[in-house]
């Protein structure tokens, strides 16, 4: 599919949706830190799926790299990315007296940086299947700690077919004294594309 650019109208719907399930997700992850967190979506952008690397930075950037299949009546892949720092100050708020501080994370690290993974694509799965009238879920996330162009490429390959076209959400998790930057990408089927956006009324023009 070929797309010739959004309006405002159109990035004005999927930034509410967006919001909304950044909403529920900011919920989640204050319930589980015991701390107010909020989410923001201050973008949403469609791209190529070949523009990924360069957009988040280049392709020897150290990053961390969480992917996810959505499942359900529509299929497609999820791919969040942090900078490898910015994970490092989001697990300073969910661990304060268990991070490590090192190069390497711990399993309780790790686990804990899936679990954000799973909050935030399931509260926005739950937004958009709201949306549409489907019923959309995430797997089991898998997470990688490497350079962009390893840890985009590994998420193309895993998680197999992708469309040319790749709907970001710029995040912003914050809280009274810090911000932490993360890259939501939902990449759909070449089959559930279309009907996405056309149930959004953003579709082909």
């Amino acid at each position: 599919m070929e797309f010739s650019g959004l309006d405002e109208r159109q990035l004005d719907a999927l930034r509410e949706i967006s919001n909304v399930g950044m909403g529920h997700a900011a919920t989640a992850l204050s319930q589980l830190t015991g701390k107010t967190v909020y989410l923001n979506v201050p973008r949403v952008m469609v791209l190529e799926t070949a523009a990924i690397a360069e957009f988040l930075g280049g392709a020897e950037r150290l990053v961390v790299g969480i992917y996810l299949r959505m499942l359900g009546n529509a299929q497609g892949n999820i791919l969040m990315v942090f900078p490898r720092e910015n994970a490092g100050r989001l697990l300073e708020k969910l661990l304060p007296a268990q991070t490590s501080g090192g190069d390497s994370l711990t399993e309780l690290e790790l686990s804990a940086l899936k679990e954000v993974g799973n909050i935030l694509a399931s509260a926005y799965l739950n937004a958009l299947g709201e949306m549409l009238g489907m019923t959309l879920i995430p797997s089991v996330p898998v997470l990688s700690i490497d350079t962009v162009e390893t840890v985009v490429d590994h998420a193309l390959a895993e998680f197999g077919e992708v469309s040319g076209m790749t709907l970001l959400l710029d995040t912003e998790f914050f809280s009274s004294d810090e911000r932490v930057n993360s890259k939501f990408f939902l990449l759909p089927a070449p089959s559930s594309l279309e009907a996405i956006l056309t149930t959004l009324g953003i579709g082909r023009q």
